[in-house]
């Protein structure tokens, strides 16, 4: 018998999947790292000045400018999500599906987490009729929504939300007296940053949003837990660092310091730095669109990846075929594909999806497994698709996929 999570959606896994890029880790990184390791003073709790104002210049050349006294670093995002739902109090609002460590942190507090359908064109942002209709439900029923989480550059769908959509779910969450905190882990990650707009909220309502970056996985490798967050300007933004501070302090929760001297300079984004970041969007970005033109040729739905490491899957339409292999479930589908792809695959209810929609994430990094020098290969190659490790995870993606299609095909009733 599987022990499942609260929900009744398969094992528990909590903490954020934030996966490795499968790349190797940037030499000047390592160096960072090696030469602040035997740094004996402790890092203080919300971050030291070095790496809160190499946070303040990371967003100001962003657009979204702040004071050193309204930024906060913890080590990683879970801990900040953590402080603000204690801080905020009430209960959570998440799109679904939303990124996998975010419910189980807010349940951790006692908190009610309450999913909102998202539109068509993207994840990562509520539908703002529904957002409305939901909160109304919450509110009919006794309950006290104050949280919404958001990602413009989304986890797990690997889209980003339109501004439009954005303004107008931001709008209508203010307007019931939300606060908003907008994860913006994976914003540097647009696949094609000239041809996508990515705007964040706080660029919208700057004194109803707090941002949150998590910089594992996104600037720093995965096992470097280090994040930071903007809070807005005015009282209650005081107030809600403040607070936010007390719960990080109760928690001890400190960056540790080689990882802050690391994230410090990260987050100055030096050009070895920002070439590593642009060859890996690239990469990323190749590698998951052929995943996307493997899996709709099947005949599974997918919206095309526009950001981050990800391709969100559903492979409804393939229900037929998918059965005869006995699956039924996006937990059936998780163990499937993750036996026939030898790869990780969670299922949609890892992201607050239906248990019985078959839907998946497959991540990109996945596909990039090989030595070092493979990797580094990755990086320089002008087609990093027909490098062989690449091509044959490529194909036994494909595979696995045609294989699908042409059973549902096999077994589908005459017309």
């Amino acid at each position: 018998m599987r022990r499942t999570d609260p929900e009744g959606h398969g094992p528990v896994r909590y903490g954020p999947p934030l996966p490795d890029d499968g790349l190797p880790v940037l030499p000047e990184l390592a160096a960072v790292l090696a030469a602040a390791a035997t740094r004996g003073n402790s890092e203080p709790v919300g971050g030291g000045t070095e790496l809160l104002e190499a946070a303040c210049g990371y967003w100001d050349r962003r657009g979204l400018a702040v004071g050193s006294e309204r930024v906060v670093a913890a080590p990683g995002a879970p801990a900040l999500l953590l402080a603000l739902t204690a801080a905020l109090g009430g209960d959570v609002l998440v799109p679904r599906p939303c990124a996998a460590w975010w419910a189980p942190y807010a349940r951790l507090l006692g908190r009610p987490v309450f999913h909102v359908p998202t539109p068509a064109e993207s994840g990562g942002v509520p539908d703002p009729y529904a957002l409305l209709e939901t909160v109304r439900r919450v509110r009919d029923e006794g309950g006290d929504p104050r949280l919404l989480v958001l990602s413009v550059a989304d986890d797990p769908t690997a889209t980003v939300a339109p501004p439009e959509v954005l303004h107008e779910t931001a709008q209508a969450a203010t307007g019931e007296g939300l606060h908003l905190v907008s994860d913006e882990t994976w914003r540097d990650t647009v696949h094609a940053p000239h041809d996508t707009v990515l705007l964040s909220p706080a660029e919208m309502l700057p004194e109803k949003v707090t941002v949150v970056s998590d910089l594992a996985g996104a600037l720093l490798p995965s096992g470097w837990p280090a994040a930071v967050a903007r809070f807005p300007a005015g009282q209650f933004g005081d107030g809600l660092h403040a607070r936010v501070l007390d719960v990080l302090t109760a928690m001890g929760a400190r960056v540790a310091a080689p990882v802050a001297t690391a994230a410090g300079y990260a987050l100055q984004e030096p050009e070895p730095v920002t070439t590593r970041v642009t060859a890996a969007v690239r990469l990323h970005a190749r590698v998951a669109a052929a995943a996307h033109a493997a899996v709709v040729s099947a005949g599974a739905l997918a919206r095309p990846p526009q950001a981050g490491r990800h391709l969100y899957a559903d492979l409804g339409p393939l229900r037929t075929a998918l059965s005869a292999h006995g699956v039924g479930d996006a937990q059936d589908l998780e163990d499937f594909l993750a036996a026939r792809l030898g790869l990780p695959a969670p299922g949609g209810h890892r992201f607050g999806d239906d248990l019985g929609a078959l839907r998946v994430r497959l991540s990109t990094g996945s596909l990039l497994t090989g030595t070092d020098a493979e990797l580094k290969e990755c990086l320089s190659s002008p087609s990093p698709l027909e490098l062989p490790h690449v091509q044959r995870a490529l194909i036994t993606l494909k595979s696995v996929f045609d294989d699908l299609r042409d059973d549902a095909q096999r077994w589908e009733p005459p017309r």
